[in-house]
């Protein structure tokens, strides 16, 4: 199974507080913060919602 790089790319200053959360689920909170998550529904339904703010990069292991 394929991983995803997630990296935040801007502040969550100012967003919704939805939108704030999802960055902490997906284990961010800082700019140029990045976490290595699956690459499942799941996570991608978060990046839908916050994409945005982070970038993401297909790591293969």
């Amino acid at each position: 199974m394929s991983k995803l790089k997630i990296t935040q790319t801007r502040s969550t200053i100012k967003r919704l507080e939805k939108q704030k959360r999802t960055i902490e689920a997906l284990g961010l909170g800082r700019p140029n913060y990045f976490n290595v998550l699956p690459d499942n529904p799941q996570t991608r339904g978060m990046i839908e919602v916050v994409k945005h703010l982070v970038k993401v990069e297909e790591v293969s292991e």
